[in-house]
């Protein structure tokens, strides 16, 4: 059989389920969920025997630490996918929410009621823990979901693949709710992409070459999950103490994620005495400082930075920093450089606090706090499928209401149109 018939069966399967997923109560979705995590911790074992597998070809292949992290099922990793799995089992099921009603002069009661999407296609790399996140977030809303991940977590998919399936029947639902293409094979992704009559939306997660693939080859709507090149600003008078946490915490906590730091910008009246103790910090983690001019003025350890190192997502211990004249030259850059993903001003004024986060176009904007707070759990929406830097059809983390539509409903007493 061919990679494109075996995608084809597995998106008719697929939309199959999606009507059966569609009127399910919350109380049967729950349950599914509660028996998963529960099935997660019971094969812990065989889940890191295949992970074993895919962590021996990616140090073959030579893939980076940071690559290797996010591939790897820890004890601490599974016991976090199950723990998301309880926490959008906790979560209010957004499916037949009515979120409005109105009544028309001819008396009609007009609505509208939060419905799946359908089927979605999900396209990924590397991290396995997230295809039990885009499994239970699409069960708790609703849809079915096919999952293409990536060659480097084959071995690991395939086994959570298997126990999502046992799970599901076990609940009395369809396996093919939450299927895995079981092929490293591009053509299979190609094949996913075509199918427009079955799938409702795409869904890409991982890096820049992945989304622009999608993005030119998808006869499906995309969500675009694309890169962070996220920014933290010190403002003029900011607490440096606090800067210089954020600013750690962005960059280093896990310098491989999409909301981890990639530049700083710097209010020039800060620049000399807030940068030697940041960069102090920064090189004891063991991090590459890429300045500009200025900055390698203050800071002549500092590599000079090159155009390239602006709209850069480094995914790695490196920071581009820029020293600017003012508020407006920082909300300048990021427009430029951007990727409408996330963006931190550190400043004890609250007026422009305010002023940032009104000037600045990224899905999440924060005040005095880590970019890393762009996920869905850390915001309180449980676990994420992705975080859509486009803003159509959701801008920010996609959690369960986001994995959602609305339809229109009305109830009438036999009105007929004139």
């Amino acid at each position: 059989m061919s990679v494109e018939q075996i995608v084809h069966d597995i998106c008719v399967e697929a939309r199959q389920a999606a009507r059966k997923l569609a009127v399910l109560s919350r109380d049967e979705k729950d349950k599914a969920l509660l028996a998963l995590a529960a099935a997660l911790e019971d094969n812990q074992a065989t889940l890191q025997e295949a992970n074993a597998q895919d962590l021996a070809a990616a140090q073959e292949a030579g893939l980076t630490s940071a690559m290797v992290d996010r591939l790897t099922l820890s004890d601490k990793v599974i016991a976090s996918m199950a723990q998301g799995l309880r926490e959008v089992a906790a979560l209010p099921d957004p499916v037949g929410e009515i979120t409005s009603m109105w009544r028309r002069p001819n008396q009609l009661l007009v609505g509208r009621q939060r419905i799946p999407l359908g089927v979605i296609g999900f396209i990924y790399e590397s991290r396995p823990n997230v295809t039990i996140d885009a499994a239970g977030l699409c069960l708790k809303s609703g849809n079915a979901v096919v999952l293409k991940g990536g060659k480097e977590a084959i071995n690991s998919n395939l086994a959570l693949a298997k126990i999502i399936a046992g799970v599901l029947a076990e609940q009395g639902l369809p396996p093919a709710a939450a299927q895995v293409i079981p092929t490293t094979d591009r053509a299979a992704t190609t094949a996913l992409l075509k199918e427009d009559e079955l799938v409702d939306v795409i869904i890409p997660r991982g890096g820049e070459s992945l989304i622009r693939f999608v993005t030119a080859n998808s006869r499906i709507p995309v969500l675009k999950h694309y890169k962070g090149v996220c920014h933290v600003y010190v403002d003029e008078s900011a607490d440096h103490g606090m800067a210089r946490d954020i600013v750690i915490n962005g960059k280093c906590q896990r310098p491989g994620v999409c909301n981890a730091v990639e530049t700083l910008l710097v209010h020039a009246a800060e620049a000399e005495e807030f940068l030697p103790k940041a960069a102090e910090a920064l090189t004891a983690q063991g991090v590459e400082i890429r300045g500009c001019p200025q900055t390698v003025k203050i800071l002549p350890s500092a590599t000079p930075a090159v155009e390239e190192d602006w709209p850069a997502e480094f995914l790695d211990l490196i920071l581009a920093v820029k020293v600017v004249a003012d508020m407006n030259e920082a909300m300048d850059h990021i427009a430029q450089y951007g990727s409408a993903h996330t963006e931190a001003i550190v400043t004890r004024d609250y007026v422009r606090g305010r002023r940032f986060i009104d000037g600045v176009d990224s899905s999440l904007v924060l005040v005095n706090a880590s970019t890393r707070f762009n996920d869905g759990g850390e915001l309180g929406l449980g676990a994420e499928i992705g975080i859509n830097t486009d803003k159509l059809h959701a801008f920010g983390p996609m959690g369960l209401t986001e994995l959602t539509t609305t339809k229109f409903i009305a109830f009438g007493d036999g009105q007929v149109r004139d």
